[in-house]
């Protein structure tokens, strides 16, 4: 029932729809500012930005996992899992622990030396799944960010 595979561009509207739908449950649903084109751009391709996994429950993408290469100076090679997301309906089914597993056999398989990710505070079904499979929450780590208009302001005024 559940198979596994890198996405193609016939996946990448099914994958913004999740995208979106993700949004809605980590309560922004307004957030999402990338479009498809932008998605197949920057996915596909010879050097594409990032890789996506696509998770199929009878037949049908019910769920992604997309991850990207980073360099750290610690560690060298890593790879970031930007989004592991599953529809509601299908969550508690394995789809997720599937999805999870082949970010990781990729990171593997790339020879990196850390994955990492962010997972919200509030997600303790998360929070309790990556704890289970081995996975550290930093806890004592904070998340910085920089948007488009404070990076343009900062840049930009120098009374900063």
């Amino acid at each position: 029932m559940i198979e596994i595979k890198e996405a193609t561009l016939d996946d990448y509207p099914r994958v913004l729809e999740l995208i979106k739908e993700l949004a809605v449950y980590e309560k922004e649903p307004d957030a999402v500012e990338i479009t498809l084109d932008e998605l197949i751009t920057n996915g596909t391709g010879e050097q594409p930005l990032f890789k996506c996994f696509v998770g199929f429950y009878s037949g049908k993408i019910e769920g992604i996992a997309l991850c990207y290469p980073r360099f750290s100076t610690w560690k060298g090679k890593t790879i970031h899992l930007e989004d592991l997301i599953v529809t509601q309906q299908m969550r508690g089914l394995g789809l997720g622990k599937a999805l999870y597993k082949a970010v990781m056999v990729y990171a593997h398989a790339q020879k990196v030396r850390r994955v990492e990710w962010v997972v919200l505070d509030w997600n303790e079904s998360a929070i309790e799944f990556y704890k289970h499979t081995g996975a550290t929450i930093l806890e004592d780590w904070n998340l910085a960010q920089m948007d488009e208009q404070a990076l343009h302001n900062y840049i930009y005024n120098e009374d900063i």
